[in-house]
Parts: structure tokens; sequence; C-alpha cells
């Protein structure tokens, strides 16, 4: 299967236009998390793999049904197994893995892989592949880059994660191609860690509110 037959699930990332990038050190923390994003107004996450606590994490939070939840940093074709087993509806990976994607393709999940040059680009399109994540953004010229990259690439579009803040979120969405924007910057670890979900509900709201003002 490819991408295209799964449109709901990208459809649903741009229409929230944010997407928040969570690491979870202690699956307990998984429902709390959950239910601060919801109330906070951004049903959405991505969970990394870089923790002990990502797969349990995931399973808790996919159990809720109100929240769309994938695997971020995937590297691997059993974590993309692991991850999908867990709930996750779409798999993020920092760079472009040809095993990973087709291996997302066989689970009927998206794939998001990073891509920052035209070569990427192109070896993404030719797996399937029409939204993909921009990562590492800031230090890989950041929205220029990305409306740069639009010009030969009018198909594709882009979520750009990494060096996102409230500071330049709207000039990346103010690209046509963006199509959503990760960042860390709503769920801050620490908070997470500390179960502070007021502290966190108020950053999800304010990132949402942000994000609404630059329609």
């Amino acid at each position: 299967m490819s991408e295209a037959t799964s449109p709901d699930v990208i459809e649903a990332l741009g229409a929230r236009r944010l997407v928040p990038v969570v690491v979870l050190d202690d699956p307990a923390r998984a429902a709390g998390l959950a239910g601060a994003l919801v109330d906070g107004g951004l049903p959405v996450a991505e969970v990394t793999f870089r923790t002990a606590a990502a797969e349990e994490s995931i399973r808790v939070m996919a159990e809720r049904g109100d929240v769309l939840v994938g695997a971020g940093t995937v590297l691997t074709p059993d974590q993309v197994d692991r991850a999908v087993a867990a709930g996750a509806a779409y798999v993020v990976s920092p760079g472009l893995s040809r095993a990973v994607v087709e291996r997302c393709h066989e689970h009927g999940v998206p794939a998001l892989p990073g891509a920052v040059t035209a070569t990427e680009v192109q070896q993404a399109l030719e797996l399937g592949i029409t939204t993909i994540k921009f990562f590492p953004a800031g230090t890989s010229g950041g929205a220029k880059a990305i409306a740069a990259l639009s010009a030969p690439f009018g198909g594709v579009r882009f979520v750009p994660t990494g060096g996102v803040g409230p500071a330049n979120l709207a000039e990346y969405l103010a690209v046509p191609s963006v199509h959503a924007v990760g960042g860390s910057w709503m769920v801050p670890r620490d908070l997470v860690a500390s179960g502070d979900w007021a502290a966190v509900r108020t950053l999800v709201a304010d990132a949402v509110a942000l994000a609404a003002g630059t329609e």
C-alpha cells in the first residue's frame, strides 16, 4: 500500500497544522498528556521511539480513540512493526529509509520520512511519498529552503520539524507547501515528566491560537 491508501491521516495532520513531538520517559504519563492535548485543542501527537516508554505510551494514547497518535524517530522495519502494533496511525523518520517506508506500506500506515535535499525528495517520490518531514528544518535552510524546493516539486507537501517555535511558526506556515509543523515547544519534556498538565494544556492552547492567527 502507498500513502494514497490512507489520505485521511495525512489530511488530519494538515487540518491541525501542528504536530506535537513528544518524548515520554514513563508510560504512566501518557494518559495525562493525552488529556492535556485534547483539552488544549490539539489531539495529535508524535511519540518518539527514543525511549523504552514509547510503545506503551502510544498504546495508552491510541486506545483513547480521540488522539491521532504516530511514532517518531523510527529507524528500522522492526520499530515500524512495534509502533503499528501499539496503535501508531502514522510513522515518522528523521531520514529517508526505503526499508522503513516499504514496511509502512505493507502495514497500510503512512510514512513521513525526513528529506531536505532535492535528491532525497525525488527518492521519496519514487517510493510513493508526497508528504515529507523536512528535518532538521532550522539548520537546513528553514522556510526559504522549503519554498525553493517547492518550485521543482509542486506536488510535495512538507512538515518542517527541528528548530521551529513560536518566533518562526508563522514564517513556516506562510509557505503554501507546508502541510503542518512539528515541534516540541508545547510539550516540554520536563513538564511532561513532572505531570504538570495545566502548564502543558496552556502551552498547547497558545500554540493552537498562534497557528490559527496565521491563517
